[in-house]
C-alpha cells in the first residue's frame, strides 16, 4: 500500500505552506504578469490609457494572449524550477506528491490550465484549498501537487 502524503510530509519534515503566504506569492506573480502584458502589448494598450472602456476593449480583445501568457509562465517555472517567482521570494516550494521532488512538465501544464480555469469560476479552486488538510486547490488535486515551505 502506497505511503499517505502527510505521512511522508512529516517523515521528510516538510511543512505545508501557510495560505497566507500563497496569497502574497500569487498576488506577487500576477503583478509580474501584468507588468510583462503591459510593456510586451504597450502599442496596443498605450493609445487606451486615458480611456477607461477603450482600454478594458483593448485588453479584452488580447484576453487569448493574456491567458497562454499566464500558462507558459506558470507552466516554465514550476516545471523548471519547482517554483513561480512570487512563491521563490516567499520561500514556498510545488512538489510533486509521489516523489516529493518538482513537477513533471505535463503535471506543471496541467497546473497552469487548471489555474486559469480556477480564475475564470470566481476563484473557486483557490477557496477549495480552505477544506482540505493538504491546502490544495484545484491545480494541485488535478496536478497531483503539494505547495510547501522551501528551507
Amino acid at each position: 500500500m502506497s505511503e499517505n502524503i502527510i505521512d511522508k510530509l512529516d517523515r521528510e519534515e516538510i511543512r505545508i505552506a501557510p495560505l497566507g503566504k500563497r496569497a502574497w506569492a500569487f498576488l506577487i506573480d500576477d503583478v509580474l504578469i501584468s507588468a510583462l502584458f503591459v510593456i510586451v502589448y504597450w502599442g496596443a494598450l498605450a493609445p487606451h490609457f486615458e480611456d477607461a472602456a477603450g482600454l478594458v476593449e483593448a485588453i479584452s480583445n488580447l484576453i487569448v494572449q493574456l491567458t497562454l501568457l499566464k500558462i507558459i509562465y506558470h507552466t516554465f517555472f514550476i516545471w523548471y524550477y519547482g517554483a513561480t517567482l512570487g512563491k521563490i521570494a516567499l520561500h514556498l516550494v510545488c512538489l510533486d506528491t509521489v516523489m516529493l521532488g518538482k513537477p513533471k512538465f505535463f503535471a506543471s501544464l496541467t497546473r497552469a490550465c487548471v489555474r486559469v480555469i480556477s480564475e475564470w469560476c470566481f476563484y473557486l479552486g483557490f477557496a477549495w484549498a480552505l477544506g482540505n488538510p493538504l491546502r490544495q486547490t484545484w491545480q494541485d488535486k488535478l496536478a497531483g501537487t503539494v505547495v510547501c515551505e522551501a528551507y
